[in-house]
């Protein structure tokens, strides 16, 4: 199987980079694409990556919205990871077409018309979210039991409402309609939640990695709202990638979430702890009536806070348990991990503010 090469787009970001490392460590050759070669903080710590293992690592320029321009990245690949999207968090979306759905629907067809030419093409496992499930956590009230499930799709996002989850929802409905046309080569889906973890590389704009500077920050040192998160490490997400393209009955959608949701309290709580000036980091919630009046004056719609906030499920990951042998690692290892590259993040930053001073 090590004799394999994979392909792995995107992968300067957050969840990419990890999936690069632990195929290269597991003896495979690895293809990546990248925007731009000449962004030098995207691009180094796959640099550094190319060194580490000498000959296994080449690096591409392709863009999500140029149709072939990841056909020679493809050239002797035998499994693609479709990674590469936009996350963004709903508050700085300002064009839901043109800066989620373009990128991801025009990506997932441009990725896999290129799969289509490309003969030695077996197998692709796509990244999706848990958001291609569910728009809304009220949506959940309305499935079996009040259980996550990967039977259902998001039917309640829009372009304007939710719309991270509305691109994701199309990309990967156009992706199954694109993979059930032909026969050579099928496909697996991976959907997980929040993904939090350690940062591999200082130039990703994911939206986890947003969300927790805001809290590790300060920003939110007044207290957060009544929210809870479907969380997964990281690490976790990069090897059910793996998993699904080595074992041949994997099939379907795998969902990549702890059973039990993580309440925004308990994240801050738990990394409160670890940091000198406690008091920037909440120990308490928000009254949701607060919420309510002041949560439009941070981007969050009416509409939105009442069909999530103090909302809660449990999720059903058998499948990514049974079929591809995950194991979740306990939360307060993943924060950890989390907010010490928050930490050599602020610091690599610091340096080179000094840097640049002189």
């Amino acid at each position: 199987m090590a004799s394999q090469t994979h392909l792995v787009t995107g992968g300067s970001g957050f969840i990419a980079i990890h999936l690069v490392n632990q195929l290269l460590q597991a003896g495979y050759a690895v293809h990546t694409t990248v925007r731009s070669l000449g962004n030098a903080v995207k691009v180094q710590p796959l640099r550094d990556l190319q060194a580490k293992y000498p000959g296994k690592l080449e690096l591409f320029e392709a863009d999500l919205l140029k149709p072939g321009s990841f056909e020679p990245a493809l050239q002797g690949c035998s499994v693609v990871h479709h990674v590469a999207s936009p996350f963004l968090m709903a508050e700085k979306i300002k064009d839901g077409q043109k800066e989620m759905v373009e990128p991801a629907l025009e990506g997932a067809r441009n990725v896999l018309n290129s799969v289509n030419k490309t003969e030695g093409v077996k197998r692709v496992v796509l990244t999706s979210t848990v958001g291609a499930i569910f728009g809304d956590y009220i949506d959940v009230r309305g499935m079996k039991d009040n259980v996550l499930h990967e039977d259902y799709f998001n039917e309640s996002s829009t372009v304007t409402h939710n719309p991270y989850h509305y691109s994701k929802v199309l990309a990967e409905k156009e992706a199954w309609k694109i993979q059930k046309a032909q026969s050579r080569w099928d496909m697996v889906v991976i959907c997980p939640g929040l993904v939090l973890g350690p940062s591999l590389t200082f130039g990703s704009d994911s939206g986890s990695l947003f969300l927790l500077d805001e809290l590790f920050s300060g920003q939110l040192w007044f207290g957060v709202p009544d929210l809870s998160f479907c969380t997964v490490d990281v690490r976790e997400v990069a090897t059910a990638h793996i998993k699904a393209a080595e074992n041949p009955s994997a099939s379907g959608r795998y969902i990549l979430a702890e059973k039990e949701m993580a309440r925004f309290t308990d994240i801050s709580q738990h990394v409160r702890a670890h940091v000198q000036r406690r008091y920037t980091l909440p120990k308490h919630q928000l009254p949701s009536p607060l919420v309510q009046v002041v949560g439009p004056l941070f981007g969050l719609t009416h509409k939105w806070i009442r069909a999530n906030l103090g909302i809660r499920f449990s999720v059903d990951n058998e499948r990514s348990i049974k079929e591809l042998g995950i194991v979740y690692r306990p939360l307060a290892e993943t924060l950890d991990a989390h907010y010490q590259s928050w930490i050599e993040q602020k610091e690599n930053q610091s340096a080179k503010i000094k840097k640049d001073g002189k």
